[in-house]
């Protein structure tokens, strides 16, 4: 058995949720913020068969799509003055991890 934890964009949750369910997989949703953009995220966490872990990276890989964003930043000189202006990042996609789960009990 394995545990698979996903973070994936606030934007894609649902459509990704609803796709993992679809296809008879039971997922626990937690709200998560990502570190770097401070922006929303949901984690999933997905208990399935070993077999069974391809098919589930794969429905979070089609329903979880990176696009760039354009995000303000403050950069300070050396004279005290600062500047704003935006720069560009890529968001979206889909971190994954798989582990072992050496035991699962469902009390």
């Amino acid at each position: 058995m394995k545990l698979i934890l996903a973070i994936i964009n606030n934007d894609d949750s649902q459509v990704v949720s609803t796709n993992l369910m679809k296809e008879g997989f039971s997922v626990t949703k937690l709200a998560t913020t990502g570190g770097f953009l401070m922006a929303g995220n949901t984690t999933f966490l997905i208990g399935t068969d070993d077999e069974k872990v391809e098919q589930v990276v794969q429905i979070i890989s089609k329903y979880s799509s990176k696009r760039k964003q354009i995000i303000p930043t403050t950069t300070s000189y050396a004279t005290g003055y600062y500047s704003n202006f935006p720069v560009e990042v890529n968001v979206g996609g889909a971190t994954v991890f798989v582990m072992n789960v050496e035991r699962f009990e469902k009390l």
